[in-house]
């Protein structure tokens, strides 16, 4: 299977564990709807028996699991093969997220699976050193969000975006950046992109919202603006 190219900017709706059945498959269909009205791509995650739904009923939308191990076809009872991921059309893989971190080797192994079967990897990191270091890994995308600002409601500086940023493109240029943590208003949307962000998105900052479906409108309509702004500077 071929890995989706990516382009900037692009979004990421990240439920984790609040919202299961009914409630994700409705906010997958809202996304959906969005990424058609805008021509945006957004990767989507769900819990894994939550997968299927999303590939089979939201065509505009990037299937994304939550985690995935460097497990081959075999012994593995209770772990995640790529394959299995893979076959039930799966596009994309968060890894080391800071609610499920990963040693360096499985981490190294795991990015090397995902090549191998096609799908995209969005992997974590903290500290703008740890960026720096996971980069050498080549992975598709990095997810620069400080643990500290996960769930808070508060976005990081203008300073940490651009540090970030550069710190990954320095060692792996081809490597898209994903702005997160705290990210909560269109205005949070806007300002990762056009602080050098590749890409954003939220979780808590959506899913805790008063009305989800409307503040998944408003950072949709910001990110067709700094799209458009990024489009008029080139």
């Amino acid at each position: 299977m071929e890995k989706i190219v990516l382009r900037r900017p692009f979004f990421v709706v990240n439920p984790k564990s609040y919202l299961y059945g009914e409630a994700l498959h409705g906010l997958a269909a809202k996304t959906d709807e969005l990424c058609e009205r805008y021509g945006l791509q957004s990767l989507f995650t769900a819990q894994l028996v939550d997968l299927p739904w999303v590939v089979g009923n939201c065509p505009h939308l990037i299937p994304c699991a939550q985690a995935m191990e460097s497990l081959r076809p075999g012994r593995g009872m209770g772990h995640v093969l790529p394959e299995a991921l893979a076959a039930a059309g799966v596009r994309a893989t968060f890894l080391n997220h800071a609610e499920n971190p990963m040693t360096v080797g499985e981490l190294a192994a795991t990015v090397a699976r995902a090549r191998e079967v096609g799908i995209l990897t969005v992997v974590c990191a903290d500290s703008v050193e740890e960026a720096r270091a996971i980069a050498e890994l080549r992975p598709d995308v990095m997810t620069c969000e400080l643990n500290s600002l996960i769930g808070t409601g508060r976005a990081a500086g203008e300073d940490y975006v651009r540090t970030s940023t550069e710190a990954v493109k320095s060692v792996s240029p081809s490597t898209m950046v994903l702005q997160a943590a705290g990210i909560s208003t269109g205005q949070d949307v806007y300002d990762a992109i056009a602080y050098g962000g590749d890409a954003t998105g939220g979780t808590s900052g959506i899913v805790a919202a008063a009305d989800p479906f409307a503040t998944l409108d408003e950072m949709f309509g910001a990110l067709d603006r700094v799209r458009a702004a990024i489009s008029r500077e080139a």
